[in-house]
């Protein structure tokens, strides 16, 4: 039985694999930085983990997880996002409440439950953010991600995830209209500060970089959903 805080190790570790291309190895002081502990207390969890061999983790050198340890990240990733999901779709929480509430959720361990509430949302691929959901035998949807800063002026993309989990941002993507699913425009982009003008929906509006950046998308004429 792992606890709370081993889970969000192995969950951060996992997350970091994804955001590095899926090249398999952390850095002691990046796994810190994600879950905002200090590199110490970060070496004396790796510790732990690499004796009930979850981790692969020597002093100084790249963290990988072991085959055991990636398929109970999986497994903690597949729980909080159906939760996520069970929270926006029949309890009415909006998408930026969602994730603190799926955090506490997420190590509820029951088997059983997990797989009725996957049956009860009708198996679901995606969460409310757009991230895929790992079915029972931990597999997912693997899609290429292209951000919002590099989409081509003048031809139309559907938003299909965002980066920026937090409150803040989904807040202030919801006030402009951006949502999931969202059909947007690049309209111009500014050489200045690579700010860029959009049509959402026939509404134009300017958004800056940072925001681009955190928000994905793909040509709507290759969206297809199920």
């Amino acid at each position: 039985m792992l606890s709370d805080t081993e889970e969000n190790y192995l969950k951060a570790l996992l997350r970091i694999t994804a955001e590095h291309d899926g090249a398999g190895e952390a850095g002691t002081n990046q796994l810190a930085g994600k879950l905002n502990v200090r590199p110490a207390t970060a070496t004396d969890m790796l510790k732990k983990l690499r004796e009930k061999q979850l981790v692969n983790y020597e002093k100084y050198g790249k963290i990988t997880l072991t085959d055991k340890g990636r398929n109970l990240a999986v497994a903690i990733i597949r729980r909080h996002r159906l939760w996520e999901t069970f929270l926006f779709d029949k309890l009415g929480f909006s998408w930026d409440e969602v994730h603190d509430i799926a955090e506490q959720l997420e190590h509820i361990k029951s088997e059983k439950l997990v797989e009725r509430l996957d049956r009860f949302l009708g198996f679901p691929q995606f969460d409310p953010h757009g991230d895929a959901i790992p079915n029972a035998d931990g597999d997912y949807i693997h899609e290429a991600r292209h951000t919002l800063a590099e989409a081509t002026e003048g031809i139309r993309h559907t938003i299909i995830a965002v980066k920026d989990n937090s409150p803040s941002f989904l807040q202030y993507v919801s006030q402009i209209g951006i949502g999931i699913h969202s059909e947007i425009t690049v309209l111009q982009r500014y050489e200045f500060d690579h700010s860029m003008a959009l049509e959402i929906d026939g509404t134009k509006i300017n958004i800056s970089d940072k925001v681009a950046q955190n928000i994905y998308c793909r040509p709507t004429e290759l969206t297809t959903y199920d």
